[in-house]
């Protein structure tokens, strides 16, 4: 596997980085236990002019501060103060685009990521939606703002390449308006761990 590095992410178009995220791994090594998941669903958006952004309209606050950050971090955020969402932040400094992780495969450390969830067997909803992919590999409020090139936290290609990629709307931005229509969602056609409308 090679890890990705801030090249990938540091790129103007956030639904190419989007698309590409497909089959990207992501690992996690914190307190000495690995694990790992193929990425088979992601969200993109668009920053300043994207209203379901936390940045929309060039919003600075202490949660958001980190997506105008360097290109390659992690934005984490607590959503319905239940679930961690786990974003990448992408393009240049000062433009304040994410991709949003929605459903990865496990691959290693299904064990640890069953303990971490609480589930008794490993079925499709271990890592199905944003907020089981963030508990199964360990990944909370205290990630944003991490670089993805350490050792402990990065994402990798092993160059697996999707058979078929779908783009919908995204999910849950209804507030959003005519943003809320736009395709920036994609997936892997035929994966079980993708969530929501297939």
């Amino acid at each position: 596997m090679k890890k990705l590095t801030a090249k990938f992410y540091n790129r103007p178009d956030v639904l190419t980085i989007a698309r590409e995220l497909l089959g990207k791994i992501i690992v996690t090594r914190f307190d000495g236990e690995l694990t790992t998941a193929r990425i088979v669903e992601t969200e993109a958006y668009r920053g300043v002019v994207d209203k379901a952004s936390h940045a929309y309209g060039g919003r600075r606050t202490q949660r958001t501060e980190v997506m105008f950050g360097m290109a390659g971090s992690a934005y984490v955020y607590l959503c319905y103060g239940i679930h961690y969402l786990f974003n990448i932040v992408t393009n240049k400094k000062d433009i304040p685009e994410a991709v949003l992780i929605r459903a990865a495969e496990p691959l290693e450390g299904i064990d640890v990521m069953l303990r971490r969830t609480g589930k008794a067997k490993a079925d499709f909803t271990l890592t199905r939606g944003p907020g089981n992919v963030s508990k199964a590999l360990g990944i909370d409020k205290a990630h944003t703002g991490y670089s993805l090139n350490s050792e402990e936290f990065y994402l990798a290609d092993d160059g697996y390449v999707a058979d078929k990629v779908v783009a919908t709307p995204r999910i849950g931005v209804d507030y959003a308006g005519a943003d809320a229509l736009l395709d920036y969602r994609f997936f892997v056609e035929g994966n079980r761990y993708v969530s929501g409308k297939r």
